[in-house]
């Protein structure tokens, strides 16, 4: 699982943790996966408030074949200070809501064992 930290730069990234699952018979799954908040030091300032996404990228020996993509809207829990932030974030005031109802999928073909 991936923050993306700035859409200006990759380096901005940060993988929040990873799992191998498996093996699993053919068939639809529902898998709750949660992760620690990602490293603010490492977000830029500019960056820290407003929408961003988090992806989930699943492989199949070393070839990627589902990545799930969902928005992430990072705002302060006040509208006073929505309206008028301070200059120095106060992170104790923010809030995350991540979009999970509405994820964005791309499928990639793999060559599954038979």
């Amino acid at each position: 699982m991936v923050y993306v930290g700035s859409a200006e730069s990759e380096d901005h990234d940060q993988e929040l943790d990873s799992v191998l699952v498996g093996p699993i018979n053919v068939g639809s799954y529902k898998i709750v996966f949660q992760a620690p908040a990602p490293n603010v030091e490492k977000i830029p300032k500019d960056d820290l408030l407003g929408v961003t996404v988090v992806i989930l990228s699943c492989y199949y020996r070393e070839k990627e074949f589902v990545r799930i993509g969902y928005y992430v809207n990072n705002e302060y829990d006040d509208p006073e200070l929505r309206d008028n932030p301070p200059e120095v974030p106060d992170l104790t005031r923010v809030v995350r809501t991540v979009l999970d109802t509405k994820p964005r999928v791309t499928r990639y073909e793999v060559e599954w064992d038979q």
